[in-house]
């Protein structure tokens, strides 16, 4: 099945629903928004030679126009490959290289984007009358070309920290399985409902259009095309039932805003975050500011957005006897996955001992695209080995500690970074803090903590060696602390850890 019925769907039961929104400016509803789907897709396929299986990638910020793009090339059976417009433009280029697109849709020129595109790849800009001049042609509105369920829909490249970012392979069968589960697992959608589009389109918020498509809700371009908090709050306010994915470091933002503006996030239906460890003091206090309204999810690209979750009356019950516990992990496994901790030989490790989590299920991936080697390493005896470090309790639900490569083996004892940066988070003069390991001729490797101190608060490192003294065992205290103004992040608000490390290698002055 091609998702992109989903939209057709839409637009035969609910022509008239409002579909695309800018700010609070309507520019299309869902008949509107499939018609112009269809007659991009038309043009793609006769003008450009985009056949199914065709590769088509999405370089620019959050827009309208993203979305139509999207669903036209899957409406007739292409594959889109929206690539992080944060990225250098060799890194694009490789991307684009590597995905042997034949199509990059982008709002701005090669040159402003200094970015060298190979001769079989054709630059379409979306701000130009090219574009308008596709949405507006084609034939009267048919159906999406048919798909298999394992046909390839979405090409996700990972990050790439530990080298060349690799290609996951997410079929429409993948999205399909991730989108029910969503309604299952995370949170309930109506036609009532909007989704706003504040974090990257390219990555999972992009990856939530699906269930709302479905469901005929409204899908909303913030005017900043980008996380504003401010702007966050008045869209919620005016729309009404507005919901939204955002890492922890966003969430963080939004209640600093929210208590800056004395405003209790009123219009805010959900905020699904992940992407990163939400620490329970920050947890707690977006609770006090803007009430039950979050929900947690544990997903990665192989996996899209669909591990584990935990829901939002789990989060808003504080008087539970295991709030602490439960809010500080990542929740149980989601419907549609099974989720297992084990070891290097895929044993299964009793409850409370920390272990690789794997994963088995319908979203997990068909593979990395034209890397068999990483695929085989990866999808081990039909279970997606995630690379994370964490451990089931016996009620089935997981804490991770850490990503395998950030573990910190410190005079033979494992020290897991989130254990310690949840101690240093519950400091008050604390704002933001993460934890990496050294080299040490006498440990092996050695405890460093970055840390950013709140305005107006003052601290220092006998502080801060009294407060981890009282809270955690000496062997995984920090050794050393960097006080620095922010920490270094991506687009997607994850710490950039790897950064962090080459600093320590490679100190400024």
């Amino acid at each position: 099945m091609n998702i992109a019925n989903w939209l057709y769907s839409a637009a035969m039961t609910a022509p008239g629903s409002p579909a695309l929104l800018s700010g609070n400016d309507l520019r299309g509803n869902y008949l509107q928004f499939s018609q112009h789907a269809s007659a991009i897709g038309h043009n793609l396929q006769h003008d450009y030679k985009v056949e199914p299986g065709t590769r088509v990638a999405f370089l620019m910020k959050n827009r309208i126009e993203y979305l139509i793009a999207l669903y036209a090339v899957w409406w007739v059976g292409g594959v889109t490959v929206p690539i992080n417009n944060r990225l250098h433009a060799k890194e694009a280029a490789w991307i684009i290289e590597n995905s042997e697109a034949s199509v990059l849709f982008t709002d701005a020129g090669p040159d402003s984007q200094g970015l060298s595109l190979p001769d079989s790849c054709t630059q379409i800009r979306v701000d130009t009358d090219i574009f308008d001049a596709m949405e507006d042609g084609g034939p009267e509105l048919s159906p999406p070309l048919p798909r298999e369920m394992d046909a390839l829909a979405w090409l996700f490249y990972t990050s790439g920290t530990t080298g060349r970012p690799k290609g996951v392979m997410l079929t429409h069968g993948n999205l399909v399985a991730m989108s029910l589960s969503y309604t299952m697992d995370v949170d309930d959608v109506t036609s009532q409902d909007a989704f706003l589009y504040a974090a990257p389109i390219s990555h999972g918020a992009g990856l939530y259009n699906f269930v709302h498509v479905r469901k005929g809700a409204r899908h909303v371009i913030p005017a900043s095309r980008g996380f504003e908090p401010a702007e966050i709050l008045d869209l919620a306010e005016q729309h009404d039932r507005l919901s939204l994915f955002a890492a922890p470091t966003m969430v963080k933002r939004l209640v600093d805003e929210a208590k800056a503006s004395t405003r209790d996030g009123r219009g805010i239906k959900s905020v699904i975050y992940g992407g990163g460890p939400m620490y329970l003091a920050d947890l707690e206090d977006a609770l006090d500011v803007l009430g039950p309204k979050f929900i947690q999810i544990y997903g990665q690209g192989e996996s899209p957005m669909t591990i584990t979750s935990i829901g939002r009356e789990e989060l808003e019950d504080r008087s539970h006897l295991k709030w602490r516990e439960r809010a500080a992990s990542v929740g149980t496994a989601m419907s549609c996955v099974e989720v297992r901790v084990v070891d290097a030989s895929m044993n299964d490790l009793p409850s409370g001992t920390p272990g690789e989590v794997i994963v088995r299920g319908q979203t997990v991936m068909k593979g990395y695209w034209r890397n068999e080697k990483a695929t085989r390493e990866t999808l081990a005896e039909g279970w997606l080995k995630t690379g994370d470090i964490g451990y089931l309790n016996a009620d089935g639900y997981l804490t991770l500690t850490d990503r395998s490569k950030d573990v910190i083996i410190s005079g033979g004892s494992n020290i897991y970074p989130r254990e310690v940066e949840e101690v240093l988070m519950r400091h008050g003069a604390i704002l933001e803090a993460a934890v990496v390991g050294r080299p040490s001729d006498k440990w092996g490797e050695e405890v460093v903590a970055f840390v950013v101190i709140r305005t107006g608060e003052s601290c220092d490192v006998e502080t801060l060696e009294a407060w981890c003294k009282s809270e955690i065992a000496s062997f995984k205290k920090p050794k050393h602390y960097e006080f620095c103004e922010a920490l270094p992040k991506n687009s997607y608000g994850k710490i950039l850890k790897t950064e962090l490390r080459a600093q320590l290698k490679h100190p400024a002055g």
